[in-house]
């Protein structure tokens, strides 16, 4: 008896290739690590690099991915110039040549791409090799309100073949909102999930002091300029212990904190979630965000974040919430630092926090609703 088509594609595992920058610490990469790790028999997921990644968190990341059974295929072009817009563009350009082989040895079905280095990659792919465009559907998660800094007509060229193929998705509803304003179309919206890790405590932590932990990328979209500003204003208060870890462009206006009694400022640490209950609090004072994973994944350790009031993190605390300022306001910082804080309930925070985010932000909840996207890209084609 023949068996419906559309009764075959649903009877057969479909093959989702994740096309990431490199395997490093970030966002975008830990959303893609998420999907894969769904544990769904429909399901076979593979993850890609765009630039070879080489730090410890790289050796950390790819162990994780064995243990997940998770499938991963190496760069062969090597992180040399790291935060190098040149260098980013020319790993974009090589690798269509080196992607082409395992294309054709694993005839993926969907390729999902993430942040703009994989997105200049795979338009690559596709102008260099068009008719392969016809073998699988492409799938695209916006991470951020903001996109293509200084590459505007890069930008929408690219943006045209998402539009065109109806591959996008945006992590939450700002992400959305900001992209149709630039663009014209509004994007479906699949929120980021965070699961709660498993509790490690961290050992460095100064002693009679409230610990609060800053961790990210050292780039003004994390607010930088005004995180280094507070912690020289409070450089006297003998309440607080700053704990920074990064690492990136603005390294040299972070630096110089170490030499302050009230900072330790660290490389980036890894395994951050389940490190996070060992703080007190959270700082962010980021300028923008899509959807914040570090506000996310502190919520569900019951961690409270202090925080800019900006799309992307005013979306990971109810409303209302107590600790954020406006526009990254020094003056509104030192008053949290000086008074709300200290005659506030920190437990409270952290029940109200926890409670926001398991309604609002499960794991299980984005993986559905990702590979329900899929069932649907892969019946347009077929």
């Amino acid at each position: 008896m023949d068996v419906p088509k559309k009764l075959c594609i649903f009877a057969r595992v479909k093959r989702i290739f994740h096309i990431i920058s490199h395997y490093e610490l970030g966002g975008a990469e830990r959303v893609a690590m998420d999907i894969a790790q769904s544990g769904s028999k429909d399901f076979e997921y593979h993850l890609v690099e765009v630039i070879r990644g080489r730090s410890p968190f790289t050796r950390e990341l790819l162990e994780e991915m064995r243990a997940g059974g998770i499938r991963y295929h190496r760069s062969p072009v090597p992180v040399l110039i790291s935060f190098h817009y040149v260098f980013e563009r020319l790993a974009a350009l090589l690798f269509p040549l080196w992607f082409l082989w395992i294309f054709r040895r694993y005839r993926p079905d969907i390729i999902h791409c993430h942040t703009d280095i994989p997105e200049q990659a795979v338009w690559y792919f596709r102008r260099l090799f068009p008719r392969l465009s016809r073998q699988y559907r492409l799938a695209r998660t916006i991470h951020n309100t903001e996109l293509w800094h200084g590459l505007p007509k890069t930008g929408r060229r690219i943006e045209q073949m998402f539009q065109q193929t109806g591959a996008n998705v945006a992590v939450s509803q700002p992400v959305a909102d900001a992209y149709c304003q630039h663009y014209g179309m509004m994007p479906r919206v699949i929120l980021n999930g965070v699961r709660t890790a498993t509790h490690k405590p961290y050992p460095r932590l100064a002693k009679g002091k409230c610990n609060i932990i800053f961790a990210g990328r050292f780039v003004e979209q994390k607010g930088i300029s005004c995180l280094v500003s507070i912690i020289k204003s409070l450089e006297h208060d003998p309440r607080y212990h700053f704990h920074v870890f990064g690492s990136g462009p603005l390294q040299s206006l972070v630096e110089p904190l170490g030499r302050y009694g009230n900072v330790s400022v660290n490389g980036p640490l890894f395994g951050l979630s389940a490190y996070l209950p060992s703080f007190d609090y959270v700082l962010m004072p980021s300028l923008h965000e899509g959807l914040a994973i570090v506000a996310l994944e502190a919520a569900m350790s019951g961690v409270p974040v202090i925080m800019n009031d900006c799309p992307g993190l005013s979306d990971t605390v109810p409303p209302g919430w107590p600790l954020k300022v406006s526009g990254n306001s020094l003056e509104q910082y030192l008053t949290l630092f000086g008074k709300t804080l200290p005659a506030g309930s920190r437990d409270e925070w952290s029940i109200q926090a926890r409670d926001y985010a398991v309604r609002h932000f499960s794991m299980e909840t984005m993986q559905h609703h990702y590979e329900q996207f899929y069932h649907e890209l892969t019946e347009r084609h077929n």
